[in-house]
């Protein structure tokens, strides 16, 4: 018997490494060699924790640093600037062989970032950027992985609007407006919009990641719009928050909500038709690749993985909808479905499951 069987979860974690070029980079064949010597230790932060998203991204993480033997110390952003700030300054004064983050607002932590990255430190910025694209390079963050937070909310939003059939009123609930991937998944919403001039918009505010701030504001919202016909927020915690608003007032059937992230509880909520769809933010992926990009860093040193890691790595991610594609005539050609003719919502969840997506 093996002295270190390794579990499902780990092989397949072991099998993503290895597609993902890590085994090609001798950096998986380090990890195993060093496995039993001193781990690497590491700072890592995202919003906050009090968010889904966030809370899955830490679990994929930690379990990506376990595999590399990573010791790594987390700093919950508790969805407030000042907050993570203050913690970011006094991570700025410890040695870290790598540090990776999501600010909860870009410009926020220049700083310390600044104080890390001149001290050598790799540091990986995740999902939302600490400054504006052109200034990372100078700031020296090694790379940004982050999803396409425009195409998140075209894809939710044109779903919305063909329910709605092109006309009606609808609301938008921001996520933070200094987060760039709100702002992007704002530019999102917009761009339909145009497209839809018999669409209303009757409310377009922040609410802050904040499901108690959702709550209210929605409630205002159906008391100025009885008639509102569908609603898009920037998360699926947020999303969900406001089609219990809707619930409660006995508008569930009227009004159609859409959000982002394709955490669990949505996924299930679109199949459901509580939801009418989700677009997946991949956390798993986005924190363990920053696991993966820290420890190549600090394995190689940081001047080499600046010429080998790319400045921007994108973490992709499907829409989800609940119907499914049955067309009669295609039924003995699936292949040529949507989707194959299958619900997609078992392979997301299961993967999710297994930290892989």
């Amino acid at each position: 018997m093996a002295k270190n069987p390794v579990s499902r979860r780990n092989f397949l974690m072991m099998s993503a490494l290895a597609s993902a070029g890590v085994a090609s980079s001798g950096l998986f064949e380090y990890s195993r060699a060093r496995a039993q010597g001193k781990p690497l230790r590491a700072a890592m932060s995202n919003a906050g924790l009090a968010a889904s998203w966030c809370a899955q991204g830490k679990q994929a993480a930690e379990n990506m640093a376990k595999q590399l033997n990573v010791q790594l110390e987390w700093f919950d952003g508790e969805l407030d600037t000042s907050k993570q700030r203050a913690k970011f300054d006094q991570i700025a004064t410890e040695k870290w062989d790598f540090v990776a983050v999501q600010p909860f607002s870009i410009g926020a932590l220049k700083e310390p970032i600044a104080a890390l990255t001149k001290a050598g430190v790799p540091v990986i910025d995740m999902d939302t950027l600490l400054v504006p694209m052109k200034d990372l390079k100078d700031l020296g963050v090694l790379t940004l992985i982050a999803p396409d937070n425009v195409f998140m909310a075209e894809a939710v939003v044109t779903r919305l609007v063909e329910k709605m059939g092109g006309k009606g009123k609808i609301a938008h609930t921001w996520g933070a407006q200094g987060h760039t991937g709100a702002q992007g998944r704002a530019q999102g919403f917009y761009n339909i919009m145009k497209r839809y001039p018999d669409i209303k918009v009757v409310d377009d505010q922040p609410a802050d990641w904040d499901v108690a701030k959702v709550a209210s504001i929605w409630e205002t919202i159906l008391n100025k719009n009885p008639d509102l016909n569908a609603g898009f927020l920037h998360n699926d915690d947020m999303a969900l928050a406001a089609r219990k608003v809707v619930e409660n007032a006995g508008l569930a059937k009227q009004v159609l909500i859409g959000g982002v992230d394709s955490m669990p509880p949505a996924v299930q909520a679109v199949m459901d038709g509580k939801l009418v769809a989700t677009a997946r933010n991949p956390a798993n992926r986005i924190h363990a690749w920053a696991i993966v990009a820290g420890v190549y860093a600090a394995t190689v040193g940081l001047e080499k993985a600046r010429g080998t890691v790319p400045g921007f790595i994108l973490a992709d991610g499907p829409a989800l909808y609940g119907d499914i594609d049955s067309n009669p005539e295609l039924a003995e050609t699936p292949w040529k479905l949507r989707g194959y003719g299958q619900s997609t919502v078992p392979g997301q969840l299961w993967l999710e499951d297994q930290f892989l997506f």
